[in-house]
């Protein structure tokens, strides 16, 4: 079985009908780790206040989180905007695993990364929150679409997968825009603060670019894209793409396999690409 010194995982959404938990279970199971982190929105209560879809798979997810912990896996919960209620516990252990508000990893070379969630640089999430779950109410809906495509072109045996929410996110200027502000923000927090990188979620876009003097990493979801970002035992941080329908990890290249020309918004086209991350 692969082990990995650190796993960072975001925006799992158990409770809802659009949740993989299958794909993750899965991914668990081939990567024992001796850090889990969990970057928020791993349970959605928002959802949940509308309607509760909790299948046996969700279940089986968090008792095998807890079950690492158990044995002796350091297991941290960063909650999101989706599970804030638990934000008020940050600083609290519940038996192995805790609860921070954020935290900084320490790579095995000497890099520090900055955990956060994201939602506080979301300037939709902070000030206008009918918004955002109005939004997440339509992205919900799009997930669920998707989800009868992708049966209808495994029948039509079409090769792949496609994502209609991201392809929407694609092309949907204002979307695009969104991504590379909510980018530039977290860049910025994490520079102001010295770190070598950060790590966070929100977005739903799975990404590993340069920003400044910091490194840029988003462990995407597990709702549409089924990504997560793993440190391997040399140091070397990076973004792996599990597959939704039958397994197999690919990596996304890293920041420092890009031109270092490239622009922002080209590099962030480029994970996108080649990774055939799509959220």
């Amino acid at each position: 079985m692969p082990a990995v010194r650190a796993i960072f995982l975001s925006d799992v959404h158990l409770g809802t009908r659009a949740c993989q938990a299958d794909s993750l279970l899965a991914f668990l199971r081939e990567h024992e780790s001796e850090y889990l982190y969990l970057l928020g929105d791993i349970i959605d209560f928002w959802a949940m206040n509308r309607s509760v879809q909790w299948a046996g798979s969700h279940n089986t997810v968090v008792q095998k989180v807890l079950r690492r912990a158990r044995h002796g896996c350091k297991v941290f919960f960063i909650p999101g905007n989706h599970d804030e209620a638990l934000r008020e516990y940050a600083g609290i252990a519940f038996g192995d695993i805790r609860v921070e508000s954020e935290w900084i990893h320490e790579t095995l070379d000497g890099r520090r990364y900055w955990l956060v969630h994201g939602d506080e640089y979301d300037q939709v999430t902070r000030h206008h929150r009918w918004v955002a779950v109005l939004g997440d109410v339509g992205y919900d809906a799009l997930v669920r679409i998707n989800l009868l495509l992708s049966r209808v072109r495994r029948l039509l045996r079409r090769p792949g997968y496609w994502s209609l929410a991201g392809y929407a996110k694609q092309k949907v200027k204002k979307a695009v825009s969104f991504i590379f502000d909510f980018e530039d923000a977290v860049a910025y927090a994490a520079q102001q603060r010295g770190v070598d990188g950060v790590v966070c979620g929100h977005i739903h876009w799975a990404a590993d670019r340069r920003i400044g003097s910091v490194r840029y990493l988003n462990c995407g979801d597990w709702v549409d894209t089924c990504s997560a970002i793993v440190e391997h035992f040399d140091g070397r941080i990076e973004v792996v793409h599990w597959g939704v329908h039958g397994g197999g990890a690919s990596a996304l290249p890293s920041a420092a396999q890009r031109s270092p020309g490239a622009s922002s918004a080209d590099t962030s086209a480029a994970c996108v690409e080649s990774s055939r991350i799509r959220s």
